[in-house]
């Protein structure tokens, strides 16, 4: 059976990955001369990556989680999407082909993208999709939230900041007007969000994940926005992470009036429900005796377009509570 032949795209970046493995093995290249002032000024820090905004709207747009394909969606890229991974649930707005698990730099490449959105910095990681700065230089745009960064410091998410995160995430895509667009939308919405009306504001238990002990919305990331655009009081708020492991005891401990459950396939807002009433240490909790559940699709759970809507969601739900 004759060999199929290589698509040219594919060729060149075959060709350019095995010059990349070359020049590392080669004495060092000299640095590449420093652009001017606006060139300079044009340049985005992602994550400590320097990333330079595309002329023109990126056409071919692998995205890997749903924050990721949500944010291209929210842009008006869908139609180019070409392909997305590690979806935590349905997404609208796009019919592209999902791969499933983590993707390789040789799947990715075989999309022949001129972008890669991702919502986990570690989906560039070697193993992965491939280092950032190898994936530009093959003229591969690349982005990550910079909610999501680990590999630089983070200080607590505010909402001014991720309405940022989107007018760059347009720029870097190449449809710099539709970030700020988004940007102003998210805005006019937080703003119009009625947090919940209370003589003291309600205590919430944020709980993602866990059975053992419970992984909750901490202090420093989107679950502490939320609850304080819905009038609530995270009962973690004082742990300065975006998450934290609690023991079932100390959940007990803070009385939460609400109880915040995150819905996932691998970890439903059902399953939660029953670990709640069946652990001695919270069955007795009044939030679980009376059923007072807000549930939140994972996709909302982090960091991205859809957070404003996590805000408003909770603050309709906790309203119809009715709480004193």
């Amino acid at each position: 059976m004759p060999a199929t032949a290589r698509p040219p795209r594919l060729i060149a970046v075959a060709a350019a990955l095995g010059a990349l493995v070359l020049a590392g093995c080669a004495a060092p290249a000299a640095e590449p001369a420093r652009g001017d002032a606006a060139a300079s000024a044009a340049t985005i820090d992602d994550c400590g990556v320097a990333v330079t905004p595309l002329a023109q709207p990126a056409e071919r747009i692998v995205a890997i989680k749903s924050t990721a394909a949500e944010l291209v969606v929210a842009l008006g890229l869908g139609d180019a999407l070409v392909s997305t991974a590690f979806l935590d649930g349905p997404l609208e707005g796009s019919q592209a082909p999902t791969i499933e698990g983590m993707p390789s730099r040789e799947a990715v490449l075989a999309l022949e993208p001129d972008a890669v959105v991702a919502g986990w910095e570690s989906a560039f990681a070697p193993e992965a999709v491939g280092d950032r700065e190898q994936l530009q230089q093959l003229g591969v745009q690349t982005w990550v939230s910079p909610a999501a960064c680990w590999s630089t410091d983070v200080p607590p998410l505010t909402w001014p900041a991720l309405f940022d995160e989107l007018g760059a995430a347009g720029a870097a895509l190449g449809v710099p007007a539709a970030g700020e667009a988004l940007a102003a939308e998210q805005r006019a919405a937080l703003e119009a969000i009625e947090p919940v009306a209370a003589a003291a504001a309600p205590s919430a238990l944020w709980y993602s994940s866990g059975e053992d002990a419970p992984y909750v919305g901490a202090g420093s990331g989107a679950p502490q926005l939320v609850l304080e655009a819905a009038g609530l009081e995270n009962v973690a708020a004082a742990i300065d992470e975006t998450w934290a492991t609690l023991s079932w005891e100390a959940v007990a401990e803070s009385e939460p009036d609400v109880i915040v459950l995150v819905d996932a396939p691998w970890h439903t807002a059902a399953s939660k429900i029953e670990r709640l009433r069946a652990n001695p240490a919270t069955a007795e909790l009044a939030a679980v005796r009376e059923e007072r559940f807000v549930v939140v699709p994972f996709p909302m759970a982090e960091a991205g377009v859809g957070t404003v809507d996590a805000a408003a969601l909770v603050a309709d739900a906790v309203r119809t509570m009715e709480l004193e």
